[in-house]
């Protein structure tokens, strides 16, 4: 996502981290916490990125339990039954929703910038599409017929939430690099 010009690695291989304990209770303060604590063992820049599903209907649900809405290790599927088995009770007029991500850039324990980005859309009532993960079948931006899970992955990759997040951020290397 972030383009050409970058030379991005990920921790696959760095099995002696620490697990960061995702203890905030924003997506902003869950990504700042991975990425203060990853970026003190590294002397390269850090990236880490904190992102969910918020639904009005649900008060903002599952927020940032979005990866655990039906329990520790629950899949994407055990999630989005619990999801929609909780919209049943509600209008479908009211199952407005937004993907939300905060990425978070820091070097040696320290924040050098922080991106948001959101995408607006719906809940449908019922899966389609097999591309993505997580809530990709379920949720259908503002703007398309389609979900993310039947968007191709350059066209999610164009509007998702993350994408905009990461946009900010290359537009901040950039400048600053």
């Amino acid at each position: 996502m972030l383009g050409d010009g970058f030379n991005v690695r990920d921790l696959a291989d760095a099995t002696e981290l620490p697990a960061v304990e995702e203890t905030g209770f924003t997506f902003e303060a869950n990504a700042i916490l991975k990425a203060v604590e990853t970026s003190k063992h590294f002397p390269q820049l850090t990236v880490a990125d904190d992102s969910g599903l918020e639904v009005d209907a649900l008060q903002g649900a599952p927020g940032i339990y979005s990866a655990r809405y039906a329990g520790e290790n629950a899949s994407d599927t055990a999630n989005i039954a619990k999801l929609l088995m909780e919209l049943t009770r509600r209008s479908p007029a009211s199952h407005s929703a937004r993907f939300r991500c905060c990425v978070v850039l820091a070097q040696r324990g320290e924040v050098l910038g922080i991106f948001h980005g959101v995408v607006e859309g719906i809940i449908v009532g019922a899966p389609r599409g097999s591309a993505g993960f997580g809530y990709d079948p379920v949720f259908q931006p503002h703007g398309f017929d389609q979900t993310f899970a039947e968007l191709s992955s350059v066209e999610k990759d164009r509007v998702s939430h993350r994408a905009q997040a990461v946009q900010l951020l290359r537009a901040a290397l950039l400048a600053k690099f």
